[in-house]
């Protein structure tokens, strides 16, 4: 799905480099859509993409992640929170060890539709020397990645709001 043209991010947007955009519609309320983001403890349960976050989530701490793009090897970093507001959004920025090589900045935002339903926009602005060197990555299984991250939080909230819990 293409990100819509009037959608403006808000946080510390990274410029000058390469996005990667998603989004899905799920049959929840945000706070429930919420509440499944942000319980790192059951990632690896149904997580396909990010299937580790270990840390608190506080503004401007590290966690520790490790996510899986399809078809490539786990990788493990430690970004830095750069926004948790509840129901609304999660923003981090990852590096590798020096800034500017190649960075990440990685948010979750999820929009009320106000129909009982949430859309999540998912995306990711990567910048640095070593952008142009993993763009068929980004684009390929870092897209994909995000596709089967939406697809299954989608399931595993929905499944939830039906089980009644």
């Amino acid at each position: 799905m293409k990100k819509p043209t009037n959608f403006k991010p808000n946080g510390q947007v990274v410029r000058n480099g390469k996005s990667v955009y998603s989004s899905i519609i799920i049959k929840a309320t945000p706070d429930k859509v919420w509440n499944t983001l942000m319980n790192f403890e059951q990632y690896p349960t149904w997580n396909p993409f990010i299937t580790t976050i270990i840390g608190n989530p506080i503004v401007g701490k590290t966690i520790a992640a490790t996510i899986c793009p399809p078809g490539q090897k786990p990788m493990q970093f430690k970004p830095t929170v750069l926004q948790n507001q509840k129901n609304t959004e999660f923003r981090w920025i990852g590096t590798m060890g020096i800034p500017y090589i190649f960075d990440g900045e990685h948010v979750f935002q999820l929009q009320n539709n106000n129909d009982g339903t949430t859309t999540l926009h998912h995306f990711e602005y990567f910048r640095g020397v070593l952008v142009p060197f993993f763009k068929k990555m980004l684009e390929q299984n870092t897209q994909q990645g995000f596709e089967a991250m939406n697809l299954a939080l989608k399931q595993q909230v929905e499944s939830y709001s039906v089980a009644g819990k």
